[in-house]
């Protein structure tokens, strides 16, 4: 798990100049204040975590579960919850708010979202896969994934069988960013590269578990 974490909103890429003058790609996350809804801890929950919230939300559009559950932490309703599992939760409590000054230039984080819907794609897309014959007697059968199964034995398609179908918005977890700078006044955080999900997608940033250099 992780020691550090926050919540952020994809603003987008941007480019920037380090000091040797070369370009760094950037991606733009926006860090509202995260505002602790709920500490999980080994003795009640089986493992230490914190749930939080950020932004704000018309109380009148709350169901009374989240209505209650807002109320019961003194917290202001944010637009959803979010829960970030981390070591230690010894040093936070309910109502604290955590910003981008979580983080530092310099550190290596991992990103998690969910990537972009692609839609339904076929399996050159989806897998890869390098299509068959352009001519010398394929006909129409150009993208198309070819044989699926074997013979009479064992006469059934396997489970897990790469095809075509439904592709992205998937939970995808890219490793090793490196933080290029962290402003809390601006409720920004610049990450090195590229992030996935779309423009105003919510990710969540931790402290990279594999602490690659």
């Amino acid at each position: 798990m992780a020691n550090k974490a926050i919540v952020a909103t994809k603003v987008g890429m941007t480019q920037l100049w380090d000091q040797d003058n070369n370009i760094v790609p950037v991606t733009m996350l926006q860090v509202k204040p995260c505002r602790v809804v709920q500490i999980k801890t080994n003795e009640r929950d089986g493992y230490t975590a914190v749930q939080v919230t950020f932004g704000q939300k018309d109380p009148r559009k709350l169901s009374k579960p989240e209505a209650g559950h807002f109320t019961t932490a003194g917290v202001d309703a944010g637009e959803r919850l979010v829960e970030l599992r981390l070591d230690d939760v010894s040093t936070i409590e309910i109502g604290q708010e955590l910003s981008a000054d979580v983080l530092e230039a310099g550190e290596k984080v991992d990103v998690t979202a969910v990537s972009r819907g692609k839609g339904f794609a076929g399996v050159m897309k989806r897998h890869n896969f390098a299509g068959q014959r352009a001519s010398h007697g394929a006909h129409k059968v150009h993208r198309a994934p070819g044989a699926i199964g074997a013979c009479a034995t064992p006469g059934r398609v396997f489970r897990g069988t790469k095809m075509a179908g439904r592709m992205g918005a998937e939970k995808v977890t890219t490793l090793n960013l490196t933080v290029v700078e962290a402003d809390p006044d601006r409720e920004l955080l610049l990450v090195r590269g590229s992030v996935p999900g779309p423009k105003g997608g919510v990710v969540v940033i931790r402290d990279a578990i594999k602490g690659g250099s």
